[in-house]
C-alpha cells in the first residue's frame, strides 16, 4: 500500500473526489482544499493518471516529518533511499510548495531537498545526478504545511491538465481540467447524448474535452511520458494493461459538437487542436459573431469561457456584445442550458437572464464563477423595461450635448467635457478627445453598494456610443479615486498609444489609456489662453509642468524664453514631444529641467516675467526631500517664486484642492498681492463644478 495525494485547482476537490470514487470505488478518500488523499495500490494511481480529467498531479509519499528548521528538512529528505527510487544517471528536479517561519522561501526549501538527494548519491556512487528543470526524468515534489513536510514522487510528471493535443492556446485560454470541470458542473457530462456548443470557442478546449468525454477516450491517452517512466518501482506490465484497456474503450459518438468564434484564426487553431486530439470529425466549426450565431443543433448545452474584461477599458467593447448576445439567446435558444465562466458578473447582468446554480472555480490566478442558466420561458421573455435602464442618464447627457452644441462649434479645440456627475447616481466625468471618449468613474460613497454603482455604470456605458456618435472601441473607462503612497504614480496600462489633439492653434499628444490623467488638463484650457496672451516677449517659467501644455502655449504666444521644470522624466520627455509637435525646436530659447521643483526653486535666482505654478495638492514622492501639502506649504513656495519674479511680473498660481484657502495676509507680509481669477479661468464645460480649480494672479504690491 502507498499513500497518495491527488491535487487539483481549489474549488474542484469535491468534484475530483466524485471522479476518483467512480474510477476506484473501493478507495477511502479524504478531502482537503485542492487535494484528495488516500491509501492504495499503484494500479489505482495509474488509473487516475490515465483517466482523471480533473487532477493536476498524482503524488506518492516517500517520507514525511517535522520541519521546524532547515536541518530537519534536510534530515527528512535524507531519510528516503533515493538510489532505490531512480538511477544516478537520471536527471531530476525538486518542486517545493509552501512556506513557514523557518522555511520562508520555496526556492531555499527546494535547494535543501536537492542537497539531501545529491549528497546521498555522492556518498554511495561518488557522483551526482544532474538537475534538469526543462525535462527531468524524475520530479520530486515537497509540500510544507505549518511545521510538517511531505516528500513525494510525482507520478504524473508534467501537470495532468496537459493532454498533449493543444498545439497552441489563445490569448485567454481555459485549462483542460477547468474545461472538464465546466462540463461536469453544467450538467452536460451526465447527459452526453445532448448537443454541446461553444459560441466563443477560442482554441476549442471546451468542445474538444466534451468530444473526448463522449468518445470515452481517457484523458491521458495521448501522453507519451510520465513521471513514473524512470521510477524504479514502476510496474510496467500493470500500466500497459490499463493503457491497452483504455485504447479498447474508445467509441465513436454522434457528430453533435459545435465550435464557433468570431476570429477565423482562432477557429483554424481550434480545428488543428481537435485534429491533434483525434476528434475533429466530431465537431462542426463555424466563424461568426456570437451575438448573431445560431447553433444548427437541437436544444442542448451552451458552455463557454467568454472574455471577462479584466482590464477596465475592455468593458466598453464587451458590454454591447453581452447585451446583444442576451437578446440572441432569448430569441433563438429556448430550452437550452447555458453555462458561462466569468470573473465579471457585471457582464453577465447584460444578458438579462435569471441565474441558477453557480460554482466557484479558480482559472489560472483568477477567481471565477461558473454560472448556469436555463433558457426556459421566463428567461426567454424580452422585457421592454430592460431597454430603459440608464434612461435618466441618457436623457441628461443628450440634454448636455444639445446645450453645448453651439459652444462646441465655436470652441477652437477638439477636447472638452460633456458630463460631470450631473446626476448623483451616475457619478462620472465624460470627456471628448477628438474621436475618443474618456469616462472617469468617481469612487462611490461607502454607503452605496458597489453592485448598484457598477450596474448604473454599465447601463450608462451602453448609451454612450449612440448619444456621442462614437464606436465602443473608442471609449476608455477609468476609475478615479483617492490614491495613496506609490499608487498615485503607478500606470494603469502599458499600451503606449498616443493620439494628437488640438487647442487654440496648439497640438498635443495625449495618452488616454496608460495613466489616470491623459496629459492635458481640460479645466485649464482658459488659463492656458491667458498665459499665452501674457507671454509676448516675456521670460516664462512653468513649474510642476506635467506634459508642458502651458509651456507650449507660452512659446506659441511669442515668449522670449520658456523654462519647463518637472520631477518626472516621463512627463518632461512628453513635454519635449509636444514642443516638437508644434515645431518649437530652439534649444536656446526653450529649456527643460528634470528637478524637484521645490528644491530647485529654493536656490534658483534667475529672473522671470511670468511664472506659472500648478502644484499637486499633496505629494510624498521619494524623489522629493520632504512631503508637500499645498495648504501648509504654499506660502514658502510663493516666497521662493517671488525671488525669481521681476518687477511688474506675474505669478499665475493654481491648484485643485477644493477647500484651499490662500493666505492673503501672509502674501501681504511678503510684499505680494493676489487677484482671484478662478471664475475667469473656468471654461463653459466646467461651470457645473466651480471648484475644479482655484487660480490667482500674484504680483508685487505697489
Amino acid at each position: 500500500m502507498y499513500a497518495f495525494v491527488i491535487t487539483t485547482s481549489k474549488g474542484l476537490d469535491d468534484l475530483l473526489a466524485q471522479e476518483i470514487a467512480q474510477l476506484c470505488p473501493h478507495l477511502s478518500l479524504k478531502n482537503k482544499p485542492g487535494q484528495i488523499l488516500f491509501d492504495g495500490e499503484l494500479n489505482d494511481a495509474y488509473r487516475i493518471c490515465l483517466w482523471s480529467r480533473l487532477a493536476n498531479r498524482v503524488l506518492v509519499r516517500l517520507a514525511e516529518g517535522d520541519c521546524q528548521d532547515a536541518e530537519q528538512l534536510y534530515k527528512v529528505a535524507s531519510s528516503v533511499n533515493w538510489s532505490a527510487q531512480f538511477n544516478v544517471t537520471d536527471s531530476f528536479v525538486v518542486d517545493f510548495v509552501g512556506t513557514s517561519k523557518a522555511i520562508n522561501n520555496s526556492q531555499f526549501g527546494a535547494l535543501k531537498v536537492k542537497d539531501a538527494v545529491v549528497d546521498q548519491f555522492q556518498e554511495l556512487f561518488e557522483r551526482r545526478p544532474n538537475v534538469s528543470k526543462d525535462s527531468p526524468a524524475i520530479r520530486i515534489h515537497c509540500r510544507l504545511w505549518r511545521d510538517k513536510i511531505g516528500v513525494y514522487l510525482d507520478l504524473s510528471g508534467a501537470s495532468l491538465h496537459q493532454r498533449h493535443y493543444r498545439l497552441k492556446a489563445g490569448s485567454a485560454p481555459v485549462k483542460e481540467h477547468i474545461a472538464a470541470a465546466m462540463l461536469y458542473r453544467s450538467g452536460w457530462a451526465a447527459n452526453r447524448q445532448a448537443p454541446l456548443a461553444d459560441p466563443m470557442c477560442g482554441a476549442g478546449t471546451i468542445v474538444i474535452e466534451a468530444a473526448l468525454m463522449a468518445a470515452n477516450q481517457a484523458a491521458g491517452l495521448l501522453r507519451n511520458q510520465w513521471g513514473f517512466t524512470y521510477w524504479k518501482k514502476h510496474q510496467a506490465d500493470v500500466w500497459q494493461g490499463l493503457f491497452d484497456e483504455a485504447e479498447r474503450a474508445v467509441t465513436s459518438p454522434a457528430r453533435q459538437f459545435y465550435a464557433n468564434d468570431i476570429d477565423p484564426a482562432m477557429v483554424q487553431l481550434a480545428k488543428q487542436n481537435a485534429g491533434a486530439a483525434g476528434v475533429a470529425e466530431l465537431i462542426q466549426f463555424s466563424t461568426g459573431d456570437a451575438s448573431t450565431w445560431q447553433c444548427p443543433g437541437e436544444p442542448g448545452y451552451l458552455v463557454s469561457n467568454p472574455p471577462y474584461g479584466e482590464r477596465l477599458g475592455e468593458l466598453t467593447e464587451l458590454l454591447p456584445l453581452f447585451n446583444d448576445w442576451g437578446l440572441q439567446l432569448k430569441r433563438h435558444y429556448a430550452n437550452w442550458h447555458l453555462s458561462i465562466l466569468t470573473s465579471n458578473r457585471d457582464l453577465l447582468r447584460q444578458l438579462k437572464l435569471v441565474a441558477g446554480k453557480e460554482y466557484q472555480i479558480i482559472n489560472g490566478k483568477l477567481e471565477c464563477q461558473l454560472v448556469n442558466f436555463v433558457l426556459d420561458e421566463k428567461n426567454c421573455e424580452i422585457r421592454e423595461s430592460s431597454a430603459a435602464a440608464g434612461q435618466d442618464f441618457a436623457n441628461r447627457l443628450s440634454k448636455n450635448m444639445q446645450k453645448l452644441k453651439g459652444w462646441i462649434k465655436q470652441l477652437d479645440s477638439d477636447c472638452y467635457r460633456v458630463y460631470d456627475a450631473d446626476l448623483p447616481e451616475y457619478n462620472m466625468a465624460i470627456d471628448r478627445y477628438g474621436d475618443w471618449v474618456v469616462v472617469q468613474e468617481y469612487a462611490a460613497p461607502k454607503n452605496i453598494p458597489e453592485s448598484k454603482t457598477r450596474k448604473r455604470l454599465m447601463d450608462a456605458m451602453l448609451h454612450l456610443p449612440k448619444i456621442l456618435g462614437v464606436g465602443h472601441d473608442k471609449i476608455v473607462l477609468k476609475v478615479r479615486q483617492q490614491q495613496k503612497g506609490k499608487e498615485q504614480y503607478e500606470k494603469l496600462s502599458s499600451d503606449k498609444e498616443y493620439i494628437q489633439v488640438w487647442e487654440h492653434g496648439a497640438r498635443f499628444w495625449v495618452n488616454l489609456k496608460d495613466y489616470l490623467d491623459t496629459g492635458l488638463f481640460l479645466d485649464h484650457r482658459s488659463t492656458r489662453q491667458l498665459v499665452r496672451q501674457w507671454s509676448k516677449d516675456k521670460d516664462v517659467l512653468n513649474l510642476f509642468a506635467y506634459t508642458g501644455s502651458v509651456s507650449v502655449h507660452a512659446a506659441l504666444g511669442g515668449a522670449k524664453s520658456v523654462t519647463t521644470v518637472d520631477m518626472s522624466r516621463t512627463y518632461l520627455d512628453w513635454a519635449k514631444r509636444n514642443f516638437s509637435l508644434n515645431k518649437l525646436n530652439n534649444v536656446y530659447q526653450f529649456r527643460f529641467q528634470q528637478e524637484d521643483c521645490l528644491a530647485w526653486l529654493h536656490t534658483h535666482r534667475q529672473q522671470y516675467d511670468l511664472i506659472f505654478i500648478d502644484p499637486p495638492s499633496f505629494s510624498n514622492s521619494k524623489r522629493m526631500q520632504n512631503t508637500w501639502d499645498v495648504q501648509r506649504d504654499h506660502l514658502n513656495l510663493l516666497a521662493d517664486a517671488k525671488q525669481c519674479l521681476r518687477k511688474g511680473g506675474k505669478i499665475v498660481f493654481s491648484n485643485n484642492l477644493r477647500q484651499f484657502k490662500l493666505d492673503e495676509a501672509g502674501l501681504a507680509e511678503m510684499g505680494l498681492q493676489a487677484e482671484n481669477i478662478s471664475a475667469k479661468t473656468l471654461p463653459e464645460d466646467f461651470k457645473r463644478n466651480p471648484k475644479i480649480h482655484h487660480c490667482w494672479v500674484i504680483t508685487h504690491a505697489n
